[in-house]
């Protein structure tokens, strides 16, 4: 399979190691990174059979949008651009092109996706348990809370009738009850992307936990995705390719 890797920084060199490890016979035949942005054509994009994206949030579209162009299904791991997700989705119909979205890429987030969701199902007829979600990451990540976080919010509320939104709080506000959610973000040096979802009630806490090891994890997924999308038309997300 020959890959476009668009977007060369930490998970572009690590998704090239996870393709290398492997050794299938892929060939990476385009590597965009800040330097060489003018490569990044549509002519340059035919020559892959599929491209991986991860890049920033308002670079995302534009890239999504000339993979379309090009006819190469994409698989797109920037996050923060989902408020355009129906812009993209028209776009993917309109030229008949190939999305492979998510906001983490990782098998494991995605079974933890599950996990609160099937818990969240449970925990809508017990009113008397608060939901919020805590996330850690390191101080280079931009966006906050995380796009992790907001699936895993938007994953209970589908289940949960009483909350209806989720909001960016301070711990001290955690215990407040009511139709929000509460996410708290934390920016920290060093330390591994982190996600909590605790329920609380006065005699007891239940708490799911999620913490990223490596990048190796997001690499991993991101190449499985771009694999199944091969020759794929329409858009889909984790949940599609692992059958959830």
């Amino acid at each position: 399979m020959k890959f476009a890797l668009i977007g060369y920084g930490k998970m572009g060199r690590a998704i090239e190691q996870v393709i290398t490890d492997q050794n299938k016979g892929d060939e990476i035949v385009l590597r965009i990174g800040e330097d060489n942005l003018h490569e990044l054509t549509q002519d340059n994009l035919q020559k892959a059979d599929v491209a991986i994206e991860f890049t920033r949030p308002d670079a995302a579209i534009g890239n999504i949008n000339l993979c379309f162009s090009a006819g190469v299904p994409v698989v797109v791991g920037t996050t923060a651009w989902l408020d355009r997700l129906g812009e993209v989705k028209k776009a993917c119909g309109e030229m008949n092109g190939g999305l492979f979205y998510s906001p983490n890429f990782s098998i494991g987030v995605n079974i933890f996706f599950e996990i609160n969701r099937r818990l969240a199902s449970i925990m809508n007829s017990q009113p008397q348990y608060n939901v919020s979600i805590e996330e850690i990451h390191h101080m280079e990540k931009l966006d906050a809370p995380s796009g992790t976080a907001i699936r895993a919010a938007e994953v209970i509320m589908e289940q949960m009738e009483h909350k209806t939104n989720w909001v960016l709080a301070s711990p001290d506000k955690v215990k407040q009850n009511g139709s929000s959610l509460l996410i708290i973000a934390k920016r920290e040096p060093h330390v591994p992307g982190t996600h909590v979802v605790t329920y609380s009630s006065d005699v007891d806490e239940i708490q799911v936990i999620h913490q990223a090891k490596t990048r190796r994890g997001f690499a991993e997924g991101a190449v499985m995705a771009a694999r199944w999308m091969a020759g794929r038309k329409g858009v889909f997300e984790m949940k599609d390719m692992l059958s959830f």
